[in-house]
């Protein structure tokens, strides 16, 4: 692959990345709107909010078979047009039923394109797998901010105070970086055409291992989104919510930029897991004894580290796997990991419930993190070859 072809395949890989999250993100700005439009209740923006998650884990196989029958590029285009498509159609709901269907296609479209993700860094930039992964891993979390950052104060006065022309909006960029998959540089993509194995060795502890792994970053990052609000109103510091929730999400950026430089020296590495494993952990032990201030700074550090550890855990099935197993073990992994995570909310849930105090949430959230730091040094990572 020349210097052209390879700038081309980067900046893809950036743009998928960048439509990983967007589509999903585009929801909790409008939410009020949507709410007062459509009668929702907590019950239904608790299920439209954990459609989501819930595909990501139900439709990563499926992403695997996929990735089989037409390789892992023609496999991120349809995950693209999927998710593009159904979520710019939620803008057309008028009734729960259209808008879960349509959520739950469009979060199908992203969980086909996860487990694609690895196979296309394997395929194009065997020699640099860490680098391209936290590139893609930067996209994916600058499509996080984005939404949310600008849809209040620019697209919705761009399509008079609509939610469903936002929806409408943050559906199409997807379309468009499907169109510029086309351009994709073809021939190193070879190791990533069809295979004929799919379906996951679920007798292979490798990818409960790794499952295990990614899910201790999974959970902590949405149950802390989920968590932290009602423990500091509980508190007395709802004045804190806005600021603590923005600097868990906003302090993801300066790390994913950090790991763009030094990922390549992390590769195939022990320490930096369970280095990032434990600042996770005293993270959420600071944030549940702090209520104050000091809450801000937590979740600041909460958002560096977790997002040092999403970049290194996304890599690693490619770093472990052959190129022609990568799609499989990634879509077990991906499968794993977020039925995990959903299962430390649900768990977090319920401690918060039977101990009537939110600050107990936190405890199942901190456990779901030390997999993480006991199961790294299990995984052996064999030697960098193309």
């Amino acid at each position: 692959m020349d210097r052209r072809q390879v700038w081309l395949a980067l900046a893809l890989l950036w743009l998928a990345g960048f439509g990983l999250r967007l589509p999903v993100l585009a929801v909790p700005p409008i939410l009020p709107l949507m709410q007062a439009d459509l009668g929702l209740t907590g019950t239904h923006i608790g299920i439209l909010n954990g459609l989501p998650v819930f595909l990501f884990a139900a439709a990563a196989i499926p992403g695997a078979l996929l990735i089989a029958r037409v390789g892992a590029l023609n496999a991120v285009i349809v995950g693209l047009l999927l998710a593009g498509i159904a979520g710019s159609l939620r803008g057309f709901a008028d009734n729960l039923t259209w808008l879960y269907l349509t959520t739950v296609f469009m979060g199908a479209g992203i969980a086909f394109m996860q487990p694609a993700m690895p196979a296309l860094v394997r395929a194009w930039t065997p020699q640099r797998v860490g680098f391209s992964t936290a590139l893609y891993t930067n996209g994916l979390l600058v499509g996080e901010v984005v939404p949310v950052a600008l849809t209040v104060p620019f697209i919705l006065p761009l399509v008079d105070g609509s939610w469903r022309g936002s929806l409408v909006f943050w559906g199409l960029p997807m379309i468009v970086i499907a169109g510029l998959m086309l351009f994709a540089p073809r021939a190193p993509a070879s190791a990533a055409l069809p295979s004929r194995r799919w379906w996951p060795d679920w007798r292979d502890s490798l990818i409960w291992r790794l499952g295990f792994i990614l899910s201790s970053v999974n959970g902590v990052y949405f149950c802390a989104n989920a968590f932290i609000p009602g423990y500091l109103t509980n508190e007395g510091r709802a004045d804190l919510i806005g600021i603590t929730l923005t600097a868990l999400n906003i302090a993801q950026l300066p790390a994913s930029a950090i790991m763009l430089m030094i990922a390549g020296k992390l590769e195939r590495r022990v320490w930096p897991l369970v280095v990032t494993g434990l600042l996770m952990l005293v993270s959420v032990i600071g944030i549940a004894f702090s209520a104050s201030g000091w809450t801000v700074a937590w979740a600041a550090l909460l958002g560096f580290v977790g997002a040092a550890t999403l970049t290194i855990g996304f890599a690693l099935p490619a770093m472990v796997s052959a190129p022609e197993d990568v799609g499989r073990v990634s879509a077990g992994m991906f499968t794993t990991s977020y039925a995990l995570a959903m299962l430390t909310s649900v768990v977090s849930g319920a401690a918060w419930d039977i101990a009537g105090d939110p600050r107990w949430a936190f405890l199942p959230i901190a456990l779901s993190i030390l997999p993480q730091v006991l199961l790294i040094g299990t995984i052996r990572f064999p030697a960098n070859k193309t």
